[in-house]
């Protein structure tokens, strides 16, 4: 009788058949060796459809968790490997394994990406985590050349970001920012407000405040960094020099940081709005007011608590894009001012804070600029006291997108 040897054969695992729910387990289960040699495997030659299209494949997955289980690989070893790495940083944007894979391999590739993203999220998590990583990758100039970009709306975004992620750098960049007279009030403020969070800022802020060197502009800004510093006496001393202005009750407004700790009644503000706030003179809510300014109908899914108190108390550092106030002096000495409606070859049209359109030709300005004021009144909080205030952004809050 001939005896036959049988030996058992473990199944063979087929890692691109397994779900992205037990890949990582998968991946856990094999030494370095073993992921060395997948590695290799998975880079062999195929024809994969994402290659084409810049999809991400399940082969890129598997790739993406071999190589960040491997400990010092260098991606710029396999051109194969970092295309798929590559391919998924575009598609995955803002994933925790995007940054992840960023913060790993900090391929320089995806810096011009990485800012559009951060700009793009300046007010959420993603976008700092963003900005964190330019710095360390030593990629941030083009956010401090974004900061001094005459996009402003873009621009406070940079400065934003710069504020959060550059650390000990942050005095450094933005003070000159801060003082220059190349960019707007709006961006200034913003500055001054991310130098506010630090100590080492408040002490250059204070510094420009006590030798009388700080513009007129920055006097609101720099008073709610000041005066709700937590060091007593940078606190104390500002107090000597800058106060925040007074309500229509005479009693000073309490600082920023107060003020967003308070919340109002809503229908009074509505009624506020309508009435003594005088804010439907300028800007329309779902159809009604006049249209100056923007529409509110949905600005409170656009700004927080705190914005909508600076817009509103400190006008000039928060100009909505396409909201600049512009001045002409006509040869004969007409001078018209207010939001630029058309410009064209022949003839320029500004809106006034009443509503009203001017058109001028071309022929007949002899000065055309954009103003470092808004055209919103700067002192609206004298026609409210600080319950008004409260109630009226309480109201602005709830004007949101349907369903927001």
């Amino acid at each position: 009788m001939v005896r036959r040897r049988f030996r058992l054969v473990p199944p063979r695992i087929q890692p691109s058949c397994l779900g992205d729910q037990h890949l990582a387990a998968f991946m856990r289960m094999l030494s370095t060796t073993a992921l060395l040699a997948f590695l290799s495997c998975a880079l062999l030659p195929a024809t994969l459809h994402g290659e084409e299209t810049g999809d991400v494949t399940p082969k890129d997955k598997l790739i993406i968790e071999t190589v960040l289980r491997l400990q010092n690989f260098d991606l710029e070893s396999s051109a194969p490997a970092k295309a798929a790495v590559m391919r998924y940083l575009r598609a995955e944007e803002g994933s925790d394994r995007y940054f992840e894979l960023i913060e790993r391999f900090q391929p320089a590739e995806i810096a011009e990406s990485l800012v559009k993203y951060s700009i793009d999220h300046a007010s959420e998590t993603g976008g700092v985590r963003g900005a964190e990583l330019l710095f360390a990758m030593n990629q941030d100039k083009s956010l401090v050349v974004m900061a001094k970009s005459d996009n402003e709306t873009k621009a406070q975004a940079a400065v934003q970001l710069i504020g959060h992620a550059a650390g000990k750098q942050t005095v450094s960049i933005l003070l000159p920012l801060m003082q220059s007279d190349a960019v707007t009030v709006a961006v200034r403020s913003a500055a001054l407000k991310a130098l506010g969070k630090r100590l080492d800022g408040q002490q250059k802020i204070m510094k420009l405040v006590t030798s009388g060197n700080l513009p007129d502009d920055l006097n609101f800004a720099a008073a709610n960094a000041l005066l709700g510093s937590s060091n007593t006496e940078i606190a104390t001393t500002a107090a000597k020099y800058l106060k925040l202005p007074a309500t229509a009750d005479s009693r000073p407004l309490p600082a920023l940081s107060e003020l967003v700790k308070r919340t109002g009644d809503a229908e009074a503000g509505r009624k506020i709005f309508e009435t003594a706030g005088t804010c439907n003179k300028c800007h329309k809510v779902r159809g009604k007011g006049k249209e100056v300014g923007p529409d509110l109908s949905e600005i409170g899914s656009k700004l927080s608590r705190e914005a909508m108190y600076v817009s509103i108390l400190d006008p000039s550092a928060a100009v909505s894009h396409n909201f600049e106030t512009y001045s002409i002096l006509t040869l004969d000495g007409l001078a018209v001012t207010g939001l630029l409606i058309s410009e064209t070859d022949e003839a320029v049209t500004l809106r006034n804070s009443e509503g009203i359109d001017k058109t001028v030709d071309q022929e007949d300005i002899e000065i055309f600029k954009k103003q470092k004021t808004s055209l919103m009144p700067q002192d609206l909080q004298k026609l409210l006291t600080v319950d008004q205030l409260v109630d009226l952004v309480e109201y602005i809050l709830t004007l949101k997108k349907s369903g927001g």
